[in-house]
């Protein structure tokens, strides 16, 4: 990515975190820390693991930040997607740094803010599925807005990724031929994670309705299967076992992006934009600076140990890296303040 281009995103990004702070000072709610612990380490495992797009040679894997804001709301989920994808970049060489604020944008900003306010909650405020028993008609809501809103804010995002991509002024790539590759691709990805969005909100809804945003009135007359106490162990067995365990069978065939760039003959699919993946990019002295601070920083780069192929490396990753995930999450939280405000108002007024 060129200089220029990955400035912009990074500013753009950081803009947008700038505002989530701001609003988290004054609204959040202490009870959201453990399930923004718990939910940041779930999106980081989550995210480890590649699912195979049928017929096609390529793969995708979470995004997360429609997950994340309809469990704690988009400013809340942006800066907790910014946690995620800084520990992959710095500490896993996932992403490279020149990139991140490109990536928090791409990946946090649509799913976090555009999915929430465009899709979400209009959707969950609405009376669609009004004849039907109040639990049901929020499940189904549920479920068509996790759907849609992944579907449409991958699109989003791939489409930030061709504009990024033809603005960093790599010459090769037909901006139309790029494009037609990018999202038809993403919207199979988007489809997946919506379903896998929508199994997760569920579940979570039918132990901790109070949990999920915007579900409103309707969740206050529903009991919860589970306890709060009991929810959040169950979530952290998730972590343990996606980012422990299924992250060894994550698919090897390229992502969307790699896929539509450098295709997949090897494995008899399209070669696609054929372009040769050791020459790709756009070099620059920031680059290269960029690249350098990175290998410093990661001590288990591509999620496994240097210079090793033991399988112990991608499970030690997904375990550890949930924890550091989950762990930097409540110390931003702490950092910045975010819930001291309330708890100084709670606190006048007792007596």
């Amino acid at each position: 990515m060129a200089p220029a281009v990955a400035g912009t995103m990074y500013v753009a990004s950081g803009a947008a975190a700038g505002l989530s702070v701001k609003k988290l000072r004054k609204d959040a709610d202490t009870k959201k820390l453990p399930t923004m612990a718990v939910a940041a380490a779930l999106i980081f495992a989550g995210q480890m693991i590649n699912y195979t797009i049928p017929g096609t040679g390529s793969s995708g894997h979470l995004c997360g930040g429609m997950l994340l804001s309809s469990l704690l709301g988009p400013q809340a989920g942006f800066l907790s997607m910014i946690v995620i994808l800084a520990i992959q970049c710095l500490f896993f060489a996932d992403g490279g740094l020149m990139a991140l604020g490109a990536n928090c944008w791409n990946m946090a900003f649509y799913g976090c803010f555009v999915g929430y306010f465009l899709i979400w909650r209009p959707i969950m405020r609405s009376g669609w599925f009004g004849k039907m028993e109040a639990k049901a008609a929020t499940r189904l809501k549920i479920i068509a807005a996790s759907l849609l809103g992944c579907m449409v804010t991958l699109q989003l995002g791939a489409f930030s990724v061709v504009i990024e991509t033809s603005l960093s002024g790599i010459t090769e790539l037909p901006f139309g031929a790029f494009l037609a590759l990018m999202q038809p691709i993403h919207l199979a990805i988007g489809l997946i994670e919506g379903l896998i969005t929508a199994a997760v909100l569920v579940f979570v809804f039918e132990s901790r309705p109070e949990l999920i945003q915007e579900a409103g009135s309707e969740s206050k007359g529903i009991r919860g299967k589970r306890s709060m106490k009991a929810t959040l162990i169950v979530l952290v067995v998730v972590v343990a076992l996606v980012g422990g365990g299924l992250s060894l069978f994550a698919s090897s065939n390229p992502d969307g992006l790699e896929w539509s760039l450098f295709g997949n003959a090897e494995a008899g699919y399209s070669d696609n934009m054929a372009l040769d993946e050791e020459d790709y990019g756009v070099s620059s002295s920031v680059a290269d600076a960029a690249a350098a601070a990175q290998e410093k920083t990661a001590f288990l780069p591509d999620y496994a140990f240097a210079n090793s192929d033991s399988a112990a490396g991608t499970t030690v990753s997904g375990l550890v890296g949930s924890a550091i995930v989950a762990a930097v999450a409540l110390g931003v939280c702490a950092v910045g303040g975010f819930f001291r405000k309330k708890n100084r108002q709670a606190g006048k007024g007792e007596v």
